[in-house]
């Protein structure tokens, strides 16, 4: 009987990229919000190998996917003989910023790890989390968190009382930006490539003590200035949700979703028709209770 998992998006409430590092990735310091928004997988056993289907015809199924590598790793690190099918059926816009990609990742080491009998602890699942991308980690488990490093140095944090029953508006406009290009382009903008340390623990700091105010002007994204650069509409994206009555917008990782917060899910759910009325219908748009 295959065994159904849900796999979670996220917004980068801070990502404060700190310099570049010897071995070509960034340290940065993030502050993970989890967007209760879901793709779905199926896992089910096979006599061998990883069998990977997909109800999008435009995402690869073979080793470039990232659950296919992370089935593979899985099954050399249980010392498995048997194999495994899968089906994702994807709902979060990829190249998006949300960190779909890395929640599927996640969620195929976490399920197939049920679907196996728990053949690895958690340390070891963690470890290939680390070793198949940067968001991989934070997925693994299910609060918001502040992530170090290259963003696989995880501390989950308990939720923020002060954003429950906010509504969250996400608008994704139909391309992607891609992470390796958004790091390149940080180069140009010294400030963007060397943040200031700090900023993601004044931020939780902020949110613990319930200074809502203070934390939305905190938001803040070091890719957002080359991306803005480049798209100039994701800036008006930002000014028409002000306008329509967010109190905090931001774009979240690297793009090219943008996220909006506003005190209550109506009102993040009235502010879609003004959006749309200036900016069309095209692109994916969804409204959150946070």
């Amino acid at each position: 009987m295959p065994l159904t998992c849900r796999s979670g998006c996220k917004v980068n409430l801070l990502l404060n990229i700190l310099g570049r590092r010897p071995d070509g990735f960034h340290d940065l310091e993030t502050l993970f919000l989890p967007v209760p928004l879901h793709d779905e997988l199926q896992f089910e056993t096979a006599d061998a190998g990883v069998h990977l289907t997909c109800n999008r015809v435009d995402l690869p199924v073979d080793g470039s996917n990232l659950v296919h590598r992370a089935a593979s790793r899985f099954l050399a690190a249980a010392g498995l003989q048997r194999g495994v099918r899968i089906h994702l059926e994807k709902r979060i816009p990829m190249a998006a910023g949300l960190g779909g990609g890395s929640g599927n990742a996640a969620q195929t080491l976490l399920g197939m790890n049920e679907l196996f009998g728990q053949p690895l602890d958690a340390m070891v699942i963690d470890g290939l989390a680390a070793g198949l991308g940067s968001d991989i980690n934070f997925f693994l488990q299910e609060r918001p968190a502040l992530a170090r490093g290259r963003g696989e140095q995880v501390t989950p944090l308990d939720p923020f009382p002060i954003l429950s029953g906010r509504g969250l508006l996400l608008h994704h406009p139909g391309f992607g930006i891609s992470t390796a290009w958004a790091y390149q382009q940080l180069g140009r903008f010294p400030e963007g490539l060397n943040g200031r340390p700090g900023r993601a623990e004044r931020l939780v700091a902020q949110l613990t003590a319930g200074d809502l105010p203070g934390a939305m002007a905190g938001l803040y994204n070091s890719l957002e200035t080359p991306a803005l650069d480049k798209y100039p509409i994701l800036q008006l994206f930002q000014e028409a949700f002000i306008r329509n009555g967010a109190i905090g917008t931001l774009m979240s990782g690297s793009g090219s979703t943008t996220f909006a917060v506003f005190p209550d899910l109506s009102s993040a759910q009235a502010a879609v028709g003004p959006f749309q009325a200036e900016f069309g219908v095209e692109g994916w748009t969804q409204v959150v209770e946070l």
